[in-house]
């Protein structure tokens, strides 16, 4: 049990000697290390998670998972072992709001890969509709690329029809004038009026000639009109066919689908508010209790140690200061009162 809790202090980021010497502190670090700790494994199973549906490799999620976890633990224990107790509480609350900040904006990344996780069948239902309106525009969009084309070629064989339809009805036409002025029913209304008869024999038959033409080119052209309307059909079909197997759900599809959950489903939103909030409060949590915690022995035996640290420094300072006057103190006036400037100058920024 004594190992876990100096584990748990080494996850804080205290100095164990220091809580050796202040036992009523070793409770509070070591709750503080448990929550940075399972912060870690939280965040690296949520890293996983992450990253295995985007490479979908249990091989790599784990590994990138793990570091992905590692790091955010580095930045938790750094965040709550920089803070400093201090005698004014709004002072030190001004000093850890970046912190407070930071500790949030961590909780939130850790969050969103579980929630996807938490609210997976959900996210799998909404995930084929969303893919179904994807697939449907898609169709639409190829058709609509298609259809211009198609109905350009459509509209030409009309026409290309209907021209051979009105010349031969213009033949037959003729045809049955001809034949009207051959049996006198028509025409001169005169039975084998030979010479008027040629004439409009010869004009139906000329007509006949330019329909079997007409027929003849159209015919052609409607051949390799039709021949463009089955390329455009295939291409249209293997662009139809290839959508058909792309799925999307994807990291970006899935938060997506999430973002159409919260807004449609109330209970949904709630739910996953209520998680963000629990993850924030988890992540915040170290921080706010150094925060709210009184100053204790751990914090006076850590302030004595620096303290005198910094006095040290302040008197190899003070003395480099002192040698230095020493030997420049035969400078011309200038020169000295430059130097003397300079040195004080550096004792008011230390």
């Amino acid at each position: 049990m004594k190992e876990v809790k100096r584990f748990f202090w080494l996850c804080s980021g205290s100095h164990n000697r220091f809580l050796e010497d202040s036992p009523s502190e070793a409770s509070k670090y070591a709750g503080i290390g448990a929550t940075i700790f399972f912060t870690g494994i939280f965040a690296a199973l949520a890293g996983g998670f992450a990253l295995f549906s985007v490479f979908e490799n249990y091989w790599i999620a784990t590994g990138l998972g793990v570091l992905w976890g590692l790091m955010i633990f580095n930045l938790d224990r750094y965040i709550v072992s920089s803070m400093r107790k201090k005698d004014v509480f709004w002072n030190e609350f001004r000093t850890a709001i970046p912190r407070i900040i930071l500790a949030v904006l961590i909780a939130v990344v850790i969050t969103k890969p579980l929630e996807l996780k938490v609210f997976e069948k959900e996210i799998e239902t909404e995930l084929v509709a969303m893919n179904e309106e994807i697939l449907a525009a898609n169709q639409a969009f190829i058709r609509d690329r298609y259809e211009p084309q198609a109905q350009r070629i459509k509209k030409e064989n009309e026409g290309l029809l209907d021209e051979i339809k009105l010349k031969e009805a213009r033949r037959d036409e003729l045809r049955l004038l001809a034949q009207q002025e051959a049996d006198g029913t028509g025409g001169t209304m005169r039975r084998n009026a030979g010479p008027i008869y040629r004439i409009k024999k010869a004009d139906a038959d000329r007509v006949d000639v330019e329909l079997e033409q007409l027929r003849s080119a159209n015919l052609a052209r409607l051949q390799g009109n039709n021949q463009d309307l089955n390329n455009y059909d295939s291409l249209m079909a293997s662009e139809l066919a290839a959508l058909e197997k792309n799925t999307f759900n994807g990291m970006a599809a899935r938060l997506e689908a999430l973002g159409r959950l919260t807004q449609t489903h109330p209970s949904i939103w709630w739910a996953n508010a209520f998680f963000i909030l629990l993850f924030i409060a988890i992540e915040t949590a170290p921080v706010l209790v150094k925060l709210i915690s009184s100053k204790g022995p751990y914090d006076h035996i850590q302030s004595g140690i620096e303290y005198g640290f910094r006095a040290e420094n302040l008197e190899k300072i003070a003395r480099i200061n002192q040698e230095t006057r020493q030997r420049t103190g035969n400078l011309a006036g200038p020169e000295k009162t430059f130097m003397d400037e300079k040195l004080e100058s550096g004792l008011k920024k230390v």
